[in-house]
């Protein structure tokens, strides 16, 4: 059986083999073969120039997609009219000797020279096209996906009621803010209808939120196709960026270039990728030094739909070996035992490709994420390829490199998807004279200063809360109330156990992400600091020693100030614990 199979192979391969006697039989062959292969160089060499040229040129990076999409196509439209002109002048001047016979049999018969080599020609267009359409349909998803990512900034623009870098009020020309019909719970009626009848009122009623963090009133459009409006005026903002880019007027005081290999200027898509990555605060002009962004992307894997562009052309040369009358079913007998040997040898090198197609499709884990393997390692993924995923400790001083199969072979702790809420916890002990209520009802307060005066360096606030308190004095949120998906209350205070020397308590508060959490609680050990200094709440030395003092007056020293200690507890009281007397 194998033997019959491999004659098989052999007779198709044979039949293919045939054709280097077409060369030998024709001197206009000859001469029309030298002619299509130096046409190719020549189409070749000046697309090569066309593209440098394009990739000067402004279209490059305000229409990136539709530059892309010529530079790809354009080669095989001149190829195609080489080939088909060629075919079409062969069959027309009948420059082969019909009686010679290749040997190729595809129909029942013998094809002639000038029928072969048509049928060459043709499998070459077939190729082109096959090419073509391969790389085409990648950059057809791309803008698709890259139009999906406009519309997300266009939504996270009206959530945000305009981006820093908009024209004056740029919102309001598109938008109208109407207020509800009735007040909202946190507002009495005449508080509200105040607030109706001035122009700062109504402002602050439209950044107002609600304690469980929803805005009120609703929107009213002003312009036709707000969408359309906005994209126009995100051009001009790009339009402006560009040409401060290549007029010198810029943060790197010179003309920058296009059309570089390190790139100098952002094109469109990036700029827009470099906002929305910054928050969409204003990209600076040659604030970046070139190349930035590229160095930047240069670990992120290719997107699986790249995949696509293998599978289309495999698609096509399979269909064309099949046309030339390759028995497919033969020829995969033939290999199917090789291809089982290599999928043994590959066996691991496969799972992890598998596992690469899971993460990217599922989304089980991305670049960004701080995950816990079970080894005990933590970090952020850093970059996932088909063969290993790299793993970046928190504090840059190494990389874990694992297979990618272990992603989802093994049990892994994510701390960013979906749920990105992390509490921040600080521990704290107290002497036994001091009186546990007050020292709760001081760290309530502790837990709420934190939550208005712990903020990163874009003063956006680190620890996640109902209400952000920028609202309070009329000013945007800065997001630490959204993105709240379960009912939490902070700070939380508890009195956790009787220690040797102290009294201890823990306080936490929920913050934005994992990396928060150690800002955080650095930032709250400084205000308890402050504030058990201010009101005498004092912390053991944490060891075993014989008491000597007179506790008498060391009790009437913290006793002095009581007074104040009771004020801090019946404003704060303790959490969620209401009255209890004071003792």
């Amino acid at each position: 059986m194998a033997e019959e199979t491999i004659q098989a192979v052999t007779e198709q391969v044979g039949q293919i083999g045939d054709l280097s006697h077409l060369l030998a039989s024709s001197t206009s062959l000859q001469i029309a073969c030298a002619v299509l292969i130096i046409g190719i160089i020549i189409i070749v060499t000046v697309y090569r120039k066309f593209s440098k040229w394009t990739r000067s040129q402004k279209f490059h990076y305000t229409k990136p997609h539709l530059a892309r999409f010529i530079r790809v196509a354009i080669l095989p439209i001149f190829a195609i009219a080489l080939i088909s002109g060629t075919n079409v002048y062969i069959q027309t001047f009948e420059l082969f000797d019909d009686t010679i016979q290749t040997g190729i049999d595809t129909q029942g018969g013998e094809l002639t020279p000038a029928e072969t080599f048509a049928k060459i020609l043709n499998t070459i267009n077939i190729l082109v096209i096959g090419y073509t359409v391969a790389h085409l349909v990648p950059i057809i998803l791309l803008k698709k996906e890259k139009s999906i990512l406009e519309k997300n900034d266009f939504n996270a623009w009206k959530e945000k009621r305009g981006f820093p870098d908009d024209e004056i009020d740029l919102f309001h020309k598109f938008y109208k803010w109407i207020p509800p019909m009735t007040a909202p719970e946190e507002l009495t009626k005449e508080e509200f209808d105040k607030y109706l009848k001035t122009e700062e009122g109504r402002k602050y009623l439209e950044e107002f939120r609600t304690s469980r963090g929803r805005a009120i009133g609703s929107y009213e459009e002003l312009v036709k196709d707000p969408f359309e409006k906005w994209k126009k005026s995100e051009r001009q903002k790009y339009e402006k960026y560009f040409q401060a880019c290549i007029s010198g007027n810029n943060e790197a005081g010179k003309k920058l270039r296009t059309g570089q290999e390190t790139e100098e200027i952002y094109g469109i898509d990036i700029w827009r990728e470099e906002k929305r990555m910054g928050e969409y605060e204003a990209i600076i002009p040659g604030a970046r030094p070139p190349g930035y962004a590229e160095r930047k992307r240069k670990d992120l894997p290719k997107s699986v739909s790249q995949i696509i562009t293998i599978g289309i052309f495999v698609a096509v040369i399979i269909g064309v070996v099949s046309w030339w009358g390759v028995d497919l079913v033969v020829l995969a007998t033939a290999t199917g035992g090789l291809a089982i040997g290599i999928g043994l040898a590959l066996q691991e090198t496969m799972q992890n490709w598998f596992a690469y197609i899971m993460i990217r499709k599922d989304k089980i884990v991305a670049e960004g994420d701080r995950i816990k393997l079970d080894t005990g390692y933590n970090g952020y993924v850093h970059k996932i390829t088909n063969r290993v995923t790299y793993i970046r400790d928190a504090l840059n001083e190494s990389f874990a490199i694992i297979p990618t199969r272990q992603l989802v072979n093994s049990q892994i702790i994510n701390y960013t998807k979906e749920f990105k809420m992390v509490p921040a916890v600080v521990d704290v002990g107290v002497s036994y004279l001091n009186n546990p209520r007050q020292v709760a009802s001081i760290l309530v307060k502790v837990g709420k200063r934190a939550m208005k005066e712990v903020v990163d360096e874009k003063g956006k606030h680190l620890i996640l809360q109902k209400r952000c308190p920028y609202l309070d004095n009329n000013k945007p949120s800065c997001g630490c109330d959204k993105d709240i998906h379960v009912d939490i209350s902070a700070p939380k205070v508890r009195f956790e156990n009787f220690n040797d020397s102290s009294l201890d308590f823990r306080v936490w508060v929920y913050v934005r992400d994992y990396a928060a959490q150690f800002k955080t609680r650095t930032d709250i050990r400084m205000i308890i600091y402050e504030e058990f200094k201010k009101y005498d709440i004092r912390i053991p030395w944490p060891i075993r020693t014989t008491y000597m003092g007179d506790e008498k007056k060391e009790a009437e020293e913290i006793a002095k100030h009581d007074e104040e200690r009771k004020k801090v507890y019946h404003e704060y009281g303790i959490d969620d614990i209401v009255g209890g007397g004071d003792e």
